[in-house]
């Protein structure tokens, strides 16, 4: 029987400590499985996290274990990924898809049902190439997508417009990485269009979009990693996922038909629950916004001989 709200993260670097983190902080998961080629910080951080469940209004059970303690989870969050880190995420493609290989049999071996969150980068060929991999359905495994680009745009708009983000509904399309692209036709501040906003027809929108995609990369110029705000976005793709929210946030899924795109990974609004990414609600564009998310598109679809050949 699959135990209610048990998730697995592999790899427990920067980015799946911070997932742990904010799923345990947030209450999200009842057992959480900590998984590391390097078992000694595994259960160093399990420790760690252990400790703060006395201070939490939830209680969960959280350790360092392997893939058989897998298979009667519902949620795998894959965050491991190759030694390099480079501005264009493309560029970390070999050496993720090196972990991917690693991981993959482990996964089939301990008969894993549930569903599969990618985050490690390139997150949308990662997923792709992840989920053929495996020989999954594309109902289960998915990618953060622009989550977290979403969530950099809405402070983007809200730090420029002097209002607060909650009140700024705005998404990343496309690519989780340089070719990423914003229909701005759809933004909304406090449920107004954005030209209807004080100040909404001067906002520099090519500056926006550049501060949005480059905001990664200006962060692990300044520190080394980026890390909190993957874990906030993480944490809620899991509780829409976990509470059945139905909630719809941009996640990297299999496209079929999209603008006309099909067999590649990218963000689109999806509605999320308890199946996982359960339909695609890609809104109305603009034509020159259409044609930005397919030339996102086929960006991506520039790295597909690669998966095919390995």
């Amino acid at each position: 029987m699959i135990k209610p709200r048990k998730a697995a993260i592999v790899g427990i670097g920067h980015v799946g400590s911070h997932v742990a983190s904010a799923l345990v902080t947030q209450g999200l998961v009842s057992e959480l499985v900590l998984i590391d080629t390097d078992r000694a910080k595994a259960e160093a951080h399990g420790a760690d996290l252990a400790d703060t469940i006395c201070w939490m209004p939830h209680s969960a059970r959280v350790w360092a274990g392997d893939y058989s303690d897998c298979a009667d989870a519902e949620l795998m969050i894959i965050s491991a990924s190759g030694p390099i880190f480079k501005e264009d995420r493309l560029e970390e493609l070999v050496g993720s898809l090196d972990t991917m290989d690693e991981i993959a049999p482990h996964i089939l071996e301990c008969g894993f049902q549930g569903l599969i969150m990618v985050i490690t980068n390139p997150v949308d060929v990662v997923a792709s190439y992840l989920r053929r991999k495996l020989g999954f359905g594309p109902d289960r495994v998915f990618g953060s997508g622009t989550t977290l680009d979403s969530g950099r745009l809405r402070r983007n708009i809200a730090q420029a417009l002097g209002v607060s983000p909650m009140s700024v509904e705005a998404w990343v399309l496309g690519e989780h990485g340089d070719s990423q692209m914003i229909p701005w036709s759809r933004v909304t501040v406090g449920g107004q269009p954005l030209e209807l906003v004080p100040g909404g027809k001067e906002l520099d929108r090519q500056e926006i979009w550049e501060k949005t995609m480059k905001a990664g990369w200006n962060i692990v110029l300044g520190k080394g990693s980026t890390e909190f705000g993957i874990g906030a976005a993480a944490a809620q793709i899991v509780r829409a996922i976990f509470f059945d929210e139905k909630r719809i946030l941009p996640v990297s899924v299999l496209l079929d038909g999209v603008c006309g795109q099909q067999g590649i990974h990218a963000s689109v609004p999806v509605c999320l629950g308890a199946g996982g990414p359960e339909r695609i609600c890609m809104p109305i564009m603009a034509q020159e916004e259409e044609q930005a998310f397919i030339h996102s598109c086929e960006r991506l679809r520039e790295f597909e001989p690669a998966l095919i050949n390995r």
